[in-house]
């Protein structure tokens, strides 16, 4: 029998790690089809959990919007929601007042899926794709109750305090940037709950056209 893999994505974390130069070309990406080929011969992927939450600006969860409703199309992924909130930033200097918004919940979120779903035995290993150190106390709840656990990093984040954590080495994504390339969803999509063919967005778009031109230009 094939131990389950549960992967755990934070999605702000992974945001951020694509949004550094050339990585911004992987942001249309199948996550299920990118962690399964991590997989070993003796693992199944059952599903990958990807934490999130919708921001405020318009243009910006119309293509997050996209993409959720791309990955929603193949059922082990599993989109879990938290919230942004209003924050007021005053400068103790000269009292500028910058208004901006706070995730919240996320990494509450995480870690609760991660020690229920351990103590529920839902999987074999926890695979935490994350650089934040807030999530080591729930990683050691999963190892205590018998969960193997992986940290992977997300291309371009790095936290010594969860690579001391395991005892197996976290891998580094930015080191298997084929199987980003291989792992990148089709420019339409027909999704399976209505019909509706979705399109990747147009800016995403541009991004890897104007990639893959530079590219051409230096060879």
């Amino acid at each position: 029998m094939r131990k389950r893999v549960i992967v755990y994505v934070d999605g702000f974390n992974f945001y951020y790690g694509l949004k550094n130069n050339a990585w911004r070309r992987y942001y249309w990406l199948d996550m299920v089809s990118l962690f399964e080929k991590f997989m070993r011969e003796d693992q199944e992927l059952v599903k990958v959990k990807y934490f999130s939450a919708k921001p405020n600006d318009i243009n910006k969860s119309r293509r997050q919007n996209a993409f959720f409703q791309a990955n929603q199309n193949n059922p082990k992924f599993e989109l879990i929601l938290g919230k942004y909130l209003h924050k007021t930033i005053t400068c103790r200097n000269c009292g500028y007042v910058i208004n901006t918004y706070e995730e919240k919940e996320t990494d509450v979120r995480i870690a609760t899926q991660i020690v229920a779903d351990a103590l529920k035995n839902q999987c074999d290993i926890a695979i935490i794709v994350s650089a934040d150190s807030d999530m080591v106390p729930s990683i050691e709840l999963a190892q205590e109750s018998g969960v193997q656990t992986f940290v992977y990093f997300p291309p371009n984040h790095y936290s010594s305090n969860l690579a001391s954590l395991c005892n197996n080495r976290p891998i580094c994504l930015s080191r298997y940037e084929s199987r980003f390339r291989q792992s990148l969803l089709p420019d339409s999509i027909l999704l399976s709950s209505n019909g509706f063919v979705l399109n990747i967005p147009d800016e995403w778009k541009a991004m890897r056209i104007s990639y893959v031109n530079s590219a051409s230009k230096v060879h």
